[in-house]
């Protein structure tokens, strides 16, 4: 949610700060000279005897003004991330290898990572622990033997990185859905090496939506595990040309294709058949805290015409764990807060595709903002809870 771009960018205009890290700053005026201050006349001759103060007076000394210190930057809590991305070779290469352009396909540009700018970005944040996956584009693009070959090398990399610093990392195993029984063999593998803490689902894999009963057998196997499932966006299969939103995936057609996703489970009955999974869902839950109260409505009347199978869209909507990546504050996390369990509130950064610096006054935000006491279990224990992190 790319071949290699050589800089990082924001998901969003570059470089450019949001309205709420705008800072006024009151204007001083200039403070009148002291004209009662005694001033030490300067002499321009050479001797001696004419530069010694009056007896009894000592010269004023020779003050400089104190360098003004740089205000110290807010410090933010202790941090579990539960979205933060990856780059390895192994990924744009494969990328490159398949004629996809990662920053023409979704309208994004491709960030530059490495291990070493993860660790230093994480430290910067304060961030404790992190869990790492793999963004968009999803890793099937049609050709299932690649994308199996794919997801093992991907899995296979992020176990190594987060064996070398187990208290720091843990990984999401990518799965070559829609191929579903490669996807369940992959899960398996996956599953076993050290530092798998959950699978990533997209959105939709070459159309196929999460909900579809073709992915039954999946969800069986991630079921009987308890597993921890975290949902990405990919984008759409069809989208409208020549616009605006279609052409940068991340602007909308994110938010739209999780939010269709998320129905589609609730109202296939997918997340009544299979309730041990525990859904995570990205960027505050997109649209569904706007739509689940319309959805709910509807249902009255789709349900008793036969057009609907029965759902407590609210109740299933409490079962599902959010993270708080992308622009929570100031008008999504209050929707979010009216339909959310609270101690199903997860932190998330979304870097690098979130620069650094964006990352830093969106956590601000959150935890310094009017919901910063009702937010507090959302920095660390929601998630180390969630996934067995002491």
């Amino acid at each position: 949610m790319r071949g290699r771009a050589p800089r990082a960018s924001t998901r969003g205009p570059s470089r450019v700060a949001p309205r709420c890290a705008t800072r006024s700053f009151a204007s001083s005026g200039t403070r009148p000279c002291d004209t009662s201050a005694r001033r030490i006349p300067v002499s321009t001759s050479s001797s001696a005897s004419s530069q010694q103060p009056a007896p009894g007076r000592q010269p004023a000394p020779n003050r400089q003004p104190a360098p003004s210190q740089p205000a110290a930057a807010p410090q933010l809590p202790r941090l579990f991330d539960v979205h933060q991305h990856i780059l390895p070779p192994v990924y744009l290469d494969a990328l490159a290898a398949a004629g996809i352009d990662p920053a023409r396909e979704d309208g994004f540009p491709t960030p530059q990572w490495g291990e070493k700018d993860a660790r230093s970005f994480a430290d910067g944040m304060n961030i404790g622990f992190s869990l790492l996956s793999i963004s968009s584009p999803h890793v099937n693009w049609g050709d299932d033997a690649a994308s199996v070959r794919l997801c093992r090398r991907l899995n296979d990399y992020a176990s190594r990185l987060c064996a070398a610093d187990p208290a720091r990392y843990g990984f999401v195993a990518t799965l070559p859905v829609p191929d579903v029984t490669a996807a369940v063999t992959e899960a398996r593998r996956a599953l076993a090496l050290p530092g798998a803490l959950a699978v990533k689902l997209p959105t939709n894999a070459c159309g196929v939506y999460l909900g579809n009963q073709r992915l039954d057998p999946l969800m069986a196997e991630l079921d009987a595990r308890s597993a921890v499932v975290v949902v990405h966006p990919a984008k759409p299969s069809a989208v409208p040309q020549g616009q605006f939103a279609a052409d940068h995936a991340p602007v909308f057609e994110f938010l739209a294709d999780t939010t269709r996703a998320v129905l589609n489970l609730i109202t296939s009955g997918t997340l009544d058949r299979y309730p041990r999974v525990r859904w995570i869902v990205p960027h505050c839950g997109a649209f569904i805290p706007e739509v689940v109260h319309r959805m709910q409505g509807i249902s009255r009347v789709l349900v008793p015409a036969g057009m609907m199978a029965s759902a407590d869209v609210l109740s299933a909507v409490r079962t599902l764990y959010f993270d708080l990546a992308g622009d929570a504050e100031p008008v999504m996390l209050d929707a979010l807060l009216k339909v959310a369990d609270p101690s199903h509130l997860l932190y998330g950064s979304d870097w690098p595709y979130t620069p650094a610096p964006l990352v830093r006054q969106k956590a601000l935000a959150l935890f310094a903002g009017p919901h910063a006491a009702a937010l507090e279990p959302a920095r660390w224990r929601n998630a180390a809870a969630l996934l067995g992190i002491n």
